[in-house]
């Protein structure tokens, strides 16, 4: 009995079933990152690359990359929704109120000016830059940009995020040979990245 016991635990489990449990697992996590920004979907997204590049199946990079992709835009997409609704309604909701609540004072004023310079541009580069989602998709909001020309904007902003963090797993996985050591790595450089901004303005804002 405790021969089986051993034998499970030290058991890997096989590729197919991290495939099978991991792509919905990945889809799932991002979805709900991308309408409540408190799950890091970018460490998510290099977790699973590192993962992906060890293994042996020919499409697991592909498949990482697509359900990444696609789970970022449907949160957004569906965030912009409901945001809209919001607008809308004489009332405001709860998912307006959560988006202004999350995007700094200052914030949503230079996207809008950035946003009428540059157009689409703007909400591509804010898929790529911490903590920059938020304030431009309050000012498209603001600039009461229909749903589908943020729909047609957000699938670059989606796929140019899916890659960056996707190459940063890539380059965490060649770098160990165990991917947990790659896993533990890009963590750690994605959580830096993304609380980097935000410590650098509280440093900038702090009294002299």
């Amino acid at each position: 009995m405790r021969d089986v016991l051993a034998a499970a635990v030290t058991t890997v489990p096989t590729e197919s079933t991290q495939q099978a449990l991991g792509y919905p697992s990945l889809f799932l996590l991002v979805l709900i990152g991308a309408l409540v920004p408190v799950v890091p979907t970018g460490a998510l997204v290099s977790s699973a690359a590192v993962v992906a590049f060890h293994q042996t199946a020919p499409f697991s990079m592909v498949l990482v990359f697509v359900v990444a992709a696609f789970a970022a835009f449907l949160g957004d997409v569906a965030l912009y929704w409901l945001g809209r609704r919001g607008m809308k309604s004489k009332n405001g909701s709860r998912w307006l109120a959560a988006i202004r609540d999350r995007a700094p004072e200052d914030r949503p004023a230079q996207a809008q000016e950035k946003l009428a310079e540059h157009g689409v541009a703007v909400l591509v580069l804010s898929r790529l830059v911490p903590a920059g989602r938020i304030p431009v998709m309050l000012a498209c909001l603001m600039a009461k940009w229909p749903l589908r020309r943020f729909a047609r904007g957000d699938v670059p902003a989606c796929l140019a995020w899916a890659a960056t963090y996707q190459l940063i797993g890539v380059a965490g996985g060649s770098l160990f040979k165990e991917p947990w050591e790659g896993v533990v790595a890009v963590v750690v450089l994605t959580v830096v990245i993304s609380v980097a901004p935000g410590l650098w303005r509280r440093l900038r804002g702090a009294p002299q």
